[in-house]
């Protein structure tokens, strides 16, 4: 499938076959996609939880407005990041570079972010959004449906998956073979309202 196709296509789907299988190696295909998101410095703050266990699945569908694409879907990610990814190691983003741009790249991680919270967590929200995306068009290229969602309690749905302090929790995405089309597209604002050109208009 062409990016294009695949980014026009691309619908959150909210019926699935409960009886469809991923196997693992299309389970890692799409997540191997995944990883060559693009994240500030390369730190890769995302850990992406896949959710197997068919009883996890409907406690988190019952903390998640019972939303049936939670247990029905073929597989259920969990987009969760590490705030602290710039702090832990950070040569090791850099250890395929040569190691005077590694050294160079990885020494500007530490004062780039260090003091600055609403940064660190900015910036690991970013990197989960990007995956996300490469997730959901790598799944249409596989020819397979998603829906991400945010309608869930995410205090409960982060105990649930035991998140370690100093995450933060994101959407979810339901992967799978869907039984039913999305509703047609209510519509996209007119590209003239999103995009501007230089600068916003002046207030005054």
């Amino acid at each position: 499938m062409e990016t294009t196709e695949a980014i026009y296509s691309r619908r959150a789907v909210k019926h699935y076959d409960p009886d469809h299988r991923f196997t693992e190696d299309e389970i890692r295909k799409l997540f191997e996609a995944a990883i060559q998101s693009p994240t500030s410095f390369n730190i890769q703050h995302w850990r992406f939880v896949l959710v197997r266990d068919p009883e996890l699945r409907a406690r988190i569908r019952a903390v998640g407005n019972d939303q049936a694409q939670m247990t029905d879907a073929s597989i259920l990610v969990v987009m969760t990041a590490d705030i602290n990814a710039w702090s832990e190691d950070p040569a090791r983003y850099w250890r395929n570079a040569p190691a005077e741009v590694g050294k160079a790249v990885s020494g500007l991680i530490g004062p780039f972010y260090s003091g600055r919270e609403q940064l660190q967590r900015d910036e690991a929200m970013r990197s989960i959004g990007i995956a996300m995306q490469t997730i959901m068009l790598t799944a249409r290229d596989m020819g397979y449906d998603s829906c991400p969602m945010i309608g869930f309690d995410l205090e409960a749905v982060s105990e649930l998956i035991n998140l370690p302090e100093g995450h933060c929790i994101g959407p979810m995405i339901a992967i799978g073979k869907k039984t039913q089309d999305a509703w047609p597209k209510p519509g996209q604002l007119p590209l003239e309202e999103v995009l501007v050109e230089n600068t916003f208009p002046s207030r005054s």
